[in-house]
């Protein structure tokens, strides 16, 4: 109780907090309060802009520009979640794994790593994208892909370091098996900075992916998604700029809350780690 006060007496913290729980609670309960059906066309009402009746306007078939926003919200929140737990647990084994060993197991790792890292992050995704076949699923496979890398090398380091610490020797001399020293020692120590890191790569991976769904590599339409939205609505941006610009001021408000949000639990386990 007495650190959640700490946290709550920073008021930018309660915002960033209040706009978390709304942002989860509509990625969870989107579909419900959504004011129109996101996938039904009502051509006699197409490119109206925003009035009342439609609070961000409508698009090029009649479909409600907030509706789809909204209805989007869990799938791009879940997209980013599955990227980053699946790049962590792959990360994670291979660097608790070549960092306890060492040897020619570390370096086989660290060079496949290395191989992925040399290429720029958007650019492998969007190989991976296209010789997978462009849906979301694939589209996440490939970002997992470009995401793992950076966790192997993090927990490496923590296993490279903390297998040499005297209660990890100890442990070993009292006959521990490895498996048992790695998750019982090694990872949990090794928790602070995997969380950050988490928490640091939730916003870069939510831009990605909604990018790819931008370039058509993500989610297919008419399934509403925050990138594919604004990919379809600049072709009318002179003539109807609400088709981009709200979908894509989602993304960015998505985008500042992660940070606020990151900032702190960057701040809170520092302090506790100290």
């Amino acid at each position: 109780m007495t650190q959640i006060k700490k946290i709550l007496r920073k008021p930018f913290n309660v915002i960033y907090l209040s706009l978390g729980l709304c942002m989860l609670f509509l990625a969870v309960f989107g579909n419900h309060v959504v004011p129109y059906d996101p996938l039904k066309l009502f051509m006699a009402e197409r490119l109206e802009p925003p009035s009342w009746q439609h609070w961000m306007g409508t698009d090029n078939l009649g479909r409600d520009i907030a509706s789809r926003v909204i209805a989007s919200t869990g799938l791009d929140l879940l997209s980013c979640l599955v990227i980053l737990v699946g790049a962590s647990v792959i990360g994670v084994l291979i660097g608790l794994v070549s960092g306890y060993y060492g040897g020619i197991i570390d370096e086989l790792m660290m060079r496949i790593s290395d191989i992925f890292i040399a290429f720029p992050g958007l650019v492998l995704a969007l190989a991976i994208s296209v010789a997978l076949g462009p849906n979301l699923i694939n589209s996440m496979i490939a970002l997992v892909a470009v995401w793992w890398p950076s966790y192997a090398r993090l927990i490496r380091v923590q296993a490279l370091s903390l297998r040499e610490r005297e209660y990890v020797l100890a442990a070993r001399s009292l006959g521990g098996s490895s498996v048992w020293l790695i998750f019982k020692h090694i990872l949990p120590n090794s928790l602070v900075p995997l969380i950050v890191l988490l928490a640091t790569d939730a916003a870069p991976a939510l831009v990605t992916a909604t990018a790819l769904s931008f370039i058509g590599m993500g989610v297919q339409p008419p399934t509403p998604e925050w990138g594919s939205m604004v990919s379809q609505g600049y072709r009318y941006l002179l003539d109807a700029w609400w088709m981009s610009t709200f979908p894509g001021l989602a993304i960015l408000v998505t985008v500042i809350i992660f940070n606020g949000l990151v900032e702190i639990v960057r701040n809170q386990l520092s302090s506790t780690h100290i």
